[in-house]
């Protein structure tokens, strides 16, 4: 493979640190707490959504119709199409005006089954201001019609079409790679398939949000029940059940990558909410990070709920600003 990008620059490994009173109620921001509030009143009041066909809940989604707004289409987007093992692959690349300084590989959320590129024009556009990288958003196949292992054979070949045209295309062989929930997910099984099928550690740096890291489900997930801040115990194994529809070990590291050999993985930040019900999965997920050699960064939120980074609020800015900042540095 030509144009191989370089390799990333060394980080010095330093000691995970959680502070008890990140959990204690008290530390919750009135306007976290407000946002909170908002998110389960506007879910609440949905009927049970699992009824309806995945199909028709993005295609609301898509026309503004879901139970949150669709964020502006970002003016520095354009949708393009690469070919992948299951045929075509849509891609939305983000290019800043200026020369782009790094590109970053997003892999949306939505628990396999739902989300999109276009949905996440908002954060992508905030993150192509703030970190002058390009991005490139992969509209990998969707549960149940697409089950494991679509999704994940996707972003792979994704994640080789940057490797092979991103230099010329970007000007640049500075790549990053990450993403939320499910997206987080995925972006792991994409390193590790760079690195275990085709030698590559290509990535600099790894930003994982809320990721879903287990899928035999960890404490805080099962023991979440029924709240509707964002995503409950419900949502997580509909998801679940649909991703899997054709089989598939639990277990396995290509599926929940907590259980995989993950030396050798490039610096990460995982981003997580004391809110969220996939609250373990980050809190496990970066120990084993940092003990098989790699940099990681963990940052816990009072209060923040599943993917708050997604809502507004002094949270998500916080937040954020750390992500881009980790990422312009990488």
């Amino acid at each position: 493979m030509s144009s191989m990008p370089s390799p990333a620059p060394a980080r010095a490994s330093a000691p995970l640190v959680v502070d008890p009173a990140l959990f204690d109620p008290s530390a919750i921001a009135p306007d976290t707490r407000a946002v909170n509030a908002s998110i389960i009143k506007a879910l609440g009041a949905v009927p049970d959504r699992w009824v309806f066909p995945m199909a028709m809940l993005r295609k609301l989604r898509l026309e503004g119709k879901g139970p949150f707004p669709l964020s502006p289409e970002s003016p520095y987007a354009k949708s393009i199409e690469i070919e992948g093992p299951r045929g075509p692959i849509p891609l939305r690349l983000l290019t800043p005006p200026t020369p782009a300084r790094g590109v970053y590989l997003h892999l949306h959320g939505g628990g396999w089954c739902l989300g999109s590129a276009r949905e996440n024009d908002g954060l992508n556009h905030r993150f192509v201001e703030r970190t002058g990288f390009a991005v490139v958003s992969v509209d990998y196949r969707l549960a149940p019609e697409h089950p494991y292992p679509a999704g994940p054979d996707d972003c792979e070949a994704a994640a080789l079409w940057l490797l092979r045209e991103g230099p010329a295309r970007f000007g640049t062989d500075r790549f990053a790679i990450g993403g939320e929930s499910a997206g987080a997910n995925l972006s792991v099984a994409t390193l590790l398939r760079l690195r275990d099928r085709h030698g590559l550690t290509p990535f600099r740096a790894a930003n994982l949000n809320a990721g879903a890291y287990d899928l035999g489900l960890t404490p805080s997930a099962r023991n979440w029940g029924d709240e509707p801040l964002v995503l409950n115990t419900r949502d997580i194994n509909v998801f679940v059940g649909h991703y899997l529809r054709e089989g598939g070990d639990v277990a396995a590291s290509d599926i929940s990558p907590l259980h995989a050999d993950l030396k050798g993985l490039p610096p990460a930040l995982f981003t997580i909410g004391t809110r969220d019900a996939l609250l373990d999965d980050t809190l496990f997920m970066a120990p084993r990070w940092l003990a098989a050699g790699n940099g990681a960064e963990l940052a816990v939120y009072p209060g923040g709920c599943h993917v708050f980074v997604g809502f507004p609020g002094s949270l998500a800015d916080q937040a954020l600003a750390r992500v881009h900042a980790f990422i312009g540095t990488c």
